[in-house]
């Protein structure tokens, strides 16, 4: 039997080599604008046991964005940076429903990675992620969005809803780094990876990162109410939405309801879309968990439902979230 193959004529092989390279270069000044704001935070004991390892990049002057779960149970912390320089970092505050720290260095010099806006971030959009996995400092690996509006759970056992997925390799050490589009934009903060699948890790959007960061600098803590849904983004047909008279035509597909929780008493069914909570509409997961984190518990609202095609709104007293560590 003979073989036959297209024979490649050298311009071809040229313009792919340029293409190639061209994909090359992008990558490499995405990763050049974010690199030098990257970290490795190590969190210990006070009697200088490691306790945590992971990574952070700088948001503001003296400010570092990283996991949660990386600083748990630290008393003494410390920031170190490619360049050698390492900091001791005070932690500013923490939100466990998101899994984000936020810790201050004494360092004014070191740049503030670019934040980019993770509502723009498209299934099958490349992007890279940096960390410190194992200690190896200023690692990069690139993959794609995979999916978007995932949910998870954080290692307190919370439900973490509207993540992204990705399958830029992610690896123990990699938790708190940047996920950064080809622009050199930060669009999530790395969280987490399924043991033993390969390719299935998981960023926090840097649009809900901004939301905590704001809040821990004015308080300290986030002090969210309970719904107790966990849902999807979806979209819903103009036409509908217009013969509903909705406040968007997009939503929260609701997929599982808590028991006892305050979504179950008022009735919220899984494949409900939520599309309001109280006057303020919820086109998207981040837009009602931010909502939900500015209503103190023992609010007295409502939500507005899509339900078989019709409209619905249901009378609901939101609660403090049910203590998940014991």
């Amino acid at each position: 039997m003979q073989l036959f193959s297209r024979h490649i004529r050298p311009e071809e092989a040229e313009r792919d080599a340029d293409e190639l390279d061209a994909f090359s270069q992008a990558v490499v000044k995405a990763v050049e604008r974010v690199i030098n704001s990257v970290g490795s935070v190590e969190a210990q004991t006070a009697s200088g046991q490691t306790v945590g390892k992971g990574s952070g990049f700088v948001v503001a002057q003296g400010l570092v964005l990283t996991n949660s779960h990386v600083v748990r149970g630290a008393v003494q912390l410390q920031v170190s940076f490619a360049d050698g320089r390492k900091f001791p970092a005070q932690l500013v505050g923490e939100d466990e429903d998101t899994d984000l720290a936020l810790l201050r260095i004494p360092a004014d010099d070191v740049p503030p990675a670019p934040l980019g806006d993770s509502q723009k971030l498209r299934v099958g959009q490349l992007v890279i992620a940096i960390g410190n996995p194992y200690g190896f400092q200023c690692t990069v690996t690139t993959g794609v969005i995979s999916a978007l509006g995932r949910s998870l759970q954080t290692p307190l056992r919370r439900r973490l809803d509207d993540v992204i997925q990705t399958d830029a390799a992610l690896n123990p050490g990699s938790s708190g780094g940047p996920l950064v589009n080809t622009r050199g934009e930060v669009m999530g903060v790395n969280t987490a990876l399924v043991v033993p699948a390969q390719g299935i890790c998981f960023a926090i959007p840097i649009n809900t990162a901004k939301f905590v960061i704001a809040r821990l600098l004015k308080e300290g803590h986030i002090r969210r109410s309970y719904l107790g849904i966990g849902g999807q983004n979806v979209s819903l047909h103009q036409r509908l939405a217009a013969l509903l008279k909705l406040p968007t035509d997009r939503g929260v597909l609701v997929i599982s309801v808590d028991a006892e929780s305050p979504a179950a008493k008022a009735g919220v069914q899984g494949g409900d879309i939520v599309v309001a909570l109280g006057d303020h509409p919820t086109p998207d997961m981040e837009t009602l968990n931010r909502f939900l984190a500015e209503l103190p518990p023992g609010t007295e609202t409502r939500l507005t439902l899509v339900r078989h095609l019709e409209k619905l709104t249901v009378p609901i007293t939101l609660a403090e979230p049910p203590d998940k560590s014991a």
